[in-house]
C-alpha cells in the first residue's frame, strides 16, 4: 500500500478528532459557565489511553477515534420520591448515555453543595445553549474550512486561457480520437497562431472574462473573419481570426448536438479562482439545503448503501459516508497524482462537509443525539412560558428518561447504520474518481 495513503488516512483521522474535540468544547464552555459541574471531557470512546485532571474535570483521550462526549452530573431528574440529593448516572456521548442509563439502578450521588450544579436544575435556554453548543462548534468549523477553500485556495474553473491539451486540427465529433491525421484541417485557432498560455480577453471588441464568455460568442458568431484579443506572457495582442462552422456538444446537454456552429478549436485551462466571502455563504448555504435533504431521505439512502454492500450495486455518490469511507477517501486525495494545491482543496472540503454533515446530524430531534436534548429543553421553555401566561404553577423540569424507550431503539438503529456503513465503505467504497 503506498505510504501518502496511509498518511492521507491518519491525517484525515487527525481533522476528525480535531473536529471532535472542538465539538465537545462547545459543550463543556457553556456548560461550566452555567455552574454544571463536569467531571470528564473524553475524546474517544473505549479504554483512555491519556487523562489529566484539572480541577473537578478530567481531561482525556480514549482508544477509538470515533465520536466523544463530556461528562455533565444530572442529566436525568430523580424519579418522584428518589433522594433528590442524588441522580441517575448519564453523560452526554451518545452511546455511554445509553449504557449508563440502562443501570437503572446505579446512582450518583452528587456532593453537598452541588445540588444547584446538575443539569436538569438548570434553566430552560441554558440547557439548549448547552446542548446546541457542539453543533455550533461544527458549523463553524465548516464556515472556516469552505472560507480557507473557497477565499485562500479557490475553486477549479476553467479559464478563457489556450490549453496544451489543445488540438491544432478539426476532428469531427463523429470521430473517436484525439490524434490528428496528416489530412486533418487546422484549426482556425493554429492558422491564426494561438498558443498555449495565451489568455483570451476580447472577441470583436466584446469582453471575455470566463470561459462561458468565449464559448457563447465564438458559437453565436458562426463562421467568419473576427478580431480576438489576447494577452500573451503579459502584452495585449489582437489576432485576426477566421472561424469556421462545425458541429458540437450542447452545453446544458451534451446528448445534443448544435448545428454549425462558430469553431475556434481551444481547450480551457482549468485554474484556482480565489472567491469572495459572499460566495461562501451562498455556497454554504447550498450545500447545508442538500445535506438537509439527504438526511430526510436517509432511511431509503440507507437501503442503497446495503444493495451496495450486499449486492455489489454501485454506490451512490450522493449517498452517506461513514467515518471509514471519509478516511479512505484522505488517502485517496494523498496518494493521487493531483497537484499539491488540489489535494489540499479537496482535503479541506472533504473536512469542512464532514463537519457540515455532523452538526446538521446532532441536530436530529431525537435522543440520543444533542437535538433530542435541545428538543427537551424547547418544550420545558414552551411549558414554563404557558404556565406563566395562565397564571399556573410553575412546571417541573422536563423528565427525558420518559422517552428511554425510544432512545433504545433509536440508538439501535444508529449502531446498525454505523456497522452497515462501515461495512459498505471496506467493500464496496465510494471513491473520488467513481
Amino acid at each position: 500500500m503506498n505510504w501518502l495513503y496511509l498518511v492521507g488516512i491518519l491525517i484525515f483521522l487527525l481533522g476528525l478528532m480535531v473536529s471532535i474535540a472542538l465539538h465537545e468544547i462547545g459543550h463543556l464552555v457553556p456548560a461550566k459557565i452555567f455552574g454544571v459541574k463536569v467531571t470528564q471531557y473524553m475524546v474517544g470512546f473505549g479504554s483512555t489511553a491519556w487523562s489529566r485532571r484539572k480541577g473537578e474535570t478530567e481531561y482525556g483521550i480514549k482508544w477509538i477515534p470515533f465520536g466523544g462526549y463530556i461528562r455533565m452530573i444530572g442529566m436525568l431528574p430523580p424519579r418522584p420520591g428518589d433522594d433528590p440529593t442524588k441522580v441517575r448516572s448519564t453523560s452526554t456521548g451518545p452511546f455511554q448515555a445509553l449504557i449508563e442509563s440502562a443501570r437503572d439502578a446505579a446512582q450518583e450521588e452528587v456532593r453537598p453543595g452541588d445540588e444547584d450544579r446538575v443539569f436538569y436544575r438548570k434553566k430552560w435556554w441554558q440547557k439548549v445553549i448547552i446542548m446546541s453548543g457542539g453543533p455550533l462548534m461544527n458549523f463553524v468549523l465548516a464556515f472556516v474550512f469552505f472560507s480557507i477553500l473557497l477565499v485562500g485556495i479557490g475553486l477549479p474553473t476553467w479559464a478563457p486561457v489556450v490549453s496544451p491539451e489543445t488540438n491544432t486540427c478539426v476532428i469531427p465529433i463523429s470521430e473517436q480520437r484525439t490524434a490528428c491525421k496528416p489530412t486533418d484541417q487546422q484549426t482556425p485557432a493554429a492558422q491564426a497562431g494561438l498558443r498555449p498560455g495565451d489568455r483570451m480577453v476580447a472577441f470583436d471588441g466584446q469582453k471575455i472574462t470566463t470561459w462561458e464568455d468565449a464559448t457563447r460568442l465564438i458559437r453565436g458568431h458562426g463562421p467568419g473573419p473576427v478580431q480576438l484579443g489576447i494577452v500573451r506572457d503579459g502584452k495585449p495582442m489582437t489576432l485576426d481570426v477566421t472561424l469556421i462552422a462545425q458541429d458540437r456538444p450542447n452545453l446544458q446537454d451534451p446528448q445534443k448536438i448544435d448545428k454549425n456552429v462558430g469553431f475556434l478549436g481551444v481547450l480551457p485551462t482549468e485554474v484556482m479562482e480565489q472567491q469572495s466571502m459572499g460566495e461562501v455563504v451562498g455556497y454554504m448555504g447550498a450545500l447545508t439545503a442538500r445535506v438537509a435533504g439527504s438526511l430526510l431521505n436517509l432511511p431509503e439512502k440507507m437501503v442503497g448503501v446495503w444493495h451496495a454492500a450486499f449486492s455489489g450495486e454501485e454506490r451512490d455518490p450522493e449517498g452517506p459516508v461513514g467515518v471509514v469511507g471519509a478516511g479512505r477517501m484522505g488517502g485517496e486525495i494523498l496518494a493521487s497524482d493531483l497537484s499539491n494545491e488540489k489535494k489540499i482543496a479537496i482535503f479541506v472540503n472533504l473536512l469542512a462537509g464532514f463537519n457540515l454533515a455532523i452538526g446538521m446530524f446532532n441536530l436530529i430531534p431525537l435522543l440520543p443525539l444533542d437535538g433530542g436534548h435541545i428538543a427537551g429543553g424547547l418544550w420545558e421553555g414552551l411549558k414554563r412560558a404557558y404556565a406563566k401566561i395562565m397564571r399556573r404553577p410553575e412546571p417541573k423540569a422536563v423528565d427525558i428518561a420518559k422517552v428511554l424507550p425510544l432512545t433504545y431503539a433509536i440508538a439501535i438503529v444508529m449502531m446498525i447504520m454505523a456497522g452497515l456503513l462501515v461495512y459498505a465503505d471496506l467493500v464496496n467504497p465510494l471513491t473520488l474518481t467513481g
